[in-house]
């Protein structure tokens, strides 16, 4: 009989990091793990037994959500109900270098989370929260003081990282700031040893074409799915 190969990291990219790099961050035990909620809505489970599913619903208080990608899509049991059901192609690979003349690339921190969260609640680029940029470097560029573009790192499942946030003010687009920026966190990435790699809605098509044409593949298609206990919110 021959044996199951092992699961590859990016396959259950949530779940690897709350059980390697990011393992002191979780939240759970052995059946179901999160980020803390002020870091990440960000969720998984060892398998999709209704034992996993009993322990995830342990750890959902109120109206929280729980995020959850999967490379199938995931059939939930009847104290948890939907809010969303979509696909994400996970993308891989070192972006092609990408320097501005003239543009200061600055690190972010906890002074500029006011900022951070404007712009990524301008721009929907994902969840962005409070305590998110502690997840790793995140870098931005500001213009006559506002901040008007940023990218930065988030999960780190194995030898992997994600890039994250990758967003621009409506204002300032088409002027390379999203190329620079994913070039510079990519490159930091690299030099540590790790692979960089991203997630992004199906449907976001130009996104999708700025990634491939800096030279990122597309690796699979994860399941995104965004759950809440039913009575709540």
């Amino acid at each position: 009989m021959s044996e199951v190969p092992p699961i590859h990291p990016l396959d259950r990219p949530i779940w690897s990091a709350l059980t390697t790099r990011q393992c002191d961050l979780a939240e759970g035990g052995t059946d179901a793990r999160r980020f803390p909620l002020a870091i990440a809505p960000f969720a998984d489970m060892v398998d999709m037994s209704p034992e996993s599913f009993a322990a995830l619903g342990a750890l959902l208080s109120g109206s929280e959500l729980a995020v959850l990608f999967t490379p199938d899509p995931v059939t939930v049991p009847a104290e948890f109900k939907v809010l969303l059901a979509e696909t994400g192609e996970q993308m891989i690979g070192t972006p092609a270098d990408f320097a501005l003349s003239g543009v200061e690339m600055v690190t972010l921190g906890a002074a500029d989370v006011p900022a951070m969260i404007a712009l990524t609640e301008l721009t929907k680029p994902g969840p962005f929260s409070a305590r998110t940029h502690e997840l790793g470097t995140f870098l931005g560029i500001r213009v006559n003081g506002e901040l008007v573009a940023m990218t930065g790192e988030r999960m780190k499942p194995g030898n992997y990282t994600e890039m994250t946030a990758v967003c621009v003010h409506p204002d300032h687009r088409g002027r390379g700031y999203a190329q620079a920026l994913l070039s510079a966190v990519a490159r930091q990435i690299v030099a540590r040893g790790e692979i960089p790699f991203l997630h992004v809605f199906t449907s976001n098509v130009s996104a999708i074409a700025l990634y491939r044409r800096q030279g990122m593949e597309i690796r699979r298609l994860l399941h995104i799915t965004v759950l809440q206990k039913h009575g709540q919110g």
